[in-house]
């Protein structure tokens, strides 16, 4: 157990620290306070809160105290830098072991050590560093599980794992089975209302994800995400979405696919917009010169691929557009951290959602209890796939294919039924509301009421979906209900096409007389 010497506060280091950060780090100290080495702390809080500057000072302090070394593992290579650079600030001298240390030298035999989790590993088995000697293992980024196999060779050293989301994507390690105790830092939400956080404008555009399929690691996959988000109808939305929120802003786009990311920067380029490409590929000296003219670059638009979630600080971002969809709320938090820094000229930012991400994960800023999901994260996943099976009714590629015209052609049926009740409206609003959109389908992809109203026969599978999901959120209802249901369903849906159909024939009757 920790001695209660460590709670002595160095003023002078601590002094640029925000009040939720020194309280933080009191409670980290408190904790270590109370429980033995085999038991491991995970301390929550949000990007953008300042996780690096805080585990930095508990580096700086328990080395102080204690004359022990400390090890901070990552698992980039930019965090490394990152977070080397901080310590040296704090006065902490350190060595980071990357792929480039080959052997410790006597000089190089310092207190802290920051390093990759595979570089460290290859060193430790190769006997360059002396694990019994370290105190304290700081981890950054703590839900990814590569690091769980390196703990062990630390045998006289606490543990304490950072993570702005603490859930694990693989369900065969939840969180709670590393660690012993969380320690809940400051909401999003307050720090916005604190003026920490910049404060989000939230624009969401319902997207089409039926042909999305998800992989092994639970995600959608790279090439069902570039087939959607390379189509000219998706790249049409995005650039309308950006001209309609973020013009002349600077801009982050997130792609799930370097296929995508590069069409958009294409069409971007064919719009006249200053853009530049950047994936995971893209060679270090030219990724220093993409990322100098970003941040020089007033308006600048940058789209990428898994590169700039984690290690990458652009204070000057004022928007973030989600050009993916995806089921890791870590990436989730991860994506729209990136514009949520604030500056004296910077307090807002846009977030343009074109994955129904929103819809999945709730609003960035909506309060979530981290320790309920942290002790029941099954009961977390479980929701989160129902959410991902409720958008992935596939609609059949034959039916798509006649209504070309048509971006969007699934309904929630389960949400706007939640929402009608949230809003007190009774629930026949939602049949309503899904037999216009039906309607509009029709009449947008038909010339004359006939074709709208064989457009509308070929929805017939669609339609008993439809009405089997809501006579699942009434409850109880009997198959003659719901057959009358689907009569009644069909009925309108034909009235309102001959009505607007004949209604816009009428006007181009009186357009071409005049």
């Amino acid at each position: 157990m920790i001695s209660s010497t460590i709670l002595n506060t160095d003023e002078e280091s601590t002094s640029d620290l925000y009040p939720y950060q020194q309280r933080d780090l009191s409670k980290l100290f408190e904790k270590m306070l109370q429980i033995n080495k085999k038991q491991r702390i995970l301390y929550q809080l949000p990007t953008g809160g300042g996780k690096t500057r805080i585990f930095s000072e508990i580096a700086k302090r328990f080395i102080a105290d204690y004359n022990q070394g400390v090890v901070v593992l990552t698992h980039r290579k930019e965090l490394c830098s990152q977070t080397s650079n901080t310590l040296k600030k704090l006065g902490v001298t350190n060595k980071v072991i990357d792929s480039t240390v080959k052997r410790l030298k006597v000089k190089d035999c310092r207190s802290c050590f920051v390093a990759m989790v595979e570089t460290l590993r290859n060193r430790i088995k190769e006997g360059m560093m002396n694990t019994s000697d370290i105190g304290l293992v700081i981890i950054d980024e703590a839900h990814h599980n590569s690091f769980q196999k390196l703990l062990g060779k630390f045998p006289n050293a606490y543990i304490v794992g950072v993570t702005a989301t603490p859930f694990s994507s693989n369900a065969d390690m939840p969180m709670y089975k590393n660690y012993e105790h969380l320690i809940v830092g400051e909401s999003i939400q307050n720090l916005i209302a604190q003026g920490y956080l910049a404060k989000p404008a939230n624009w969401r555009y319902d997207v089409e994800l039926n042909s999305l399929k998800t992989g092994i690691n639970g995600d959608f996959t790279i090439s069902t995400s570039d087939e959607l988000y390379s189509s000219p109808a998706m790249l049409e939305l995005l650039l309308h979405a950006y001209e309609a929120h973020s013009k002349n802003k600077k801009t982050l786009i997130f792609n799930n696919g370097i296929f995508t990311s590069k069409n958009v920067c294409q069409y971007f380029e064919e719009a006249g917009y200053n853009i530049r490409h950047l994936d995971n590929h893209t060679p270090a000296v030219e990724r220093a010169e993409i990322l100098k003219w970003f941040k020089k670059t007033k308006g600048a638009i940058l789209t990428s691929v898994s590169i700039l979630t984690t290690g990458f600080d652009e204070p000057t971002v004022q928007t973030v557009i989600l050009n993916r969809a995806t089921t890791s709320i870590t990436l989730y938090h991860q994506m729209i951290g990136r514009g949520a820094r604030r500056l004296p000229n910077k307090k807002t930012f846009t977030i343009i959602d074109l994955g129904n991400n929103t819809d999945r994960f709730g609003q960035w800023q909506t309060p979530l209890d981290w320790q309920l999901i942290f002790e029941r994260p099954e009961a977390f996943a479980e929701s989160l796939h129902a959410q991902t099976e409720s958008e992935a009714h596939p609609i059949p590629a034959d039916l798509k294919a006649k209504f070309p015209k048509s971006l969007q052609m699934s309904f929630d049926i389960q949400d706007a039924y939640k929402k009608a009740l949230d809003s007190n409206q009774k629930p026949k609003i939602v049949m309503r509301d899904s037999i216009r959109q039906h309607a509009i389908m029709c009449i947008e992809n038909a010339e004359s009421i006939s074709e709208g109203l064989a457009l509308a026969a070929e929805l017939s599978k669609e339609i008993d979906w439809r009405v089997k999901q809501y006579s699942k959120c009434l409850g109880k209802v009997t198959k003659n209900y719901t057959d009358w249901l689907k009569e009644d369903y069909r009925n309108k849906l034909n009235t309102i096409i001959s009505k607007l159909m004949q209604r816009r024939k009428g006007n181009d009757t009186v357009a071409l007389s005049a």
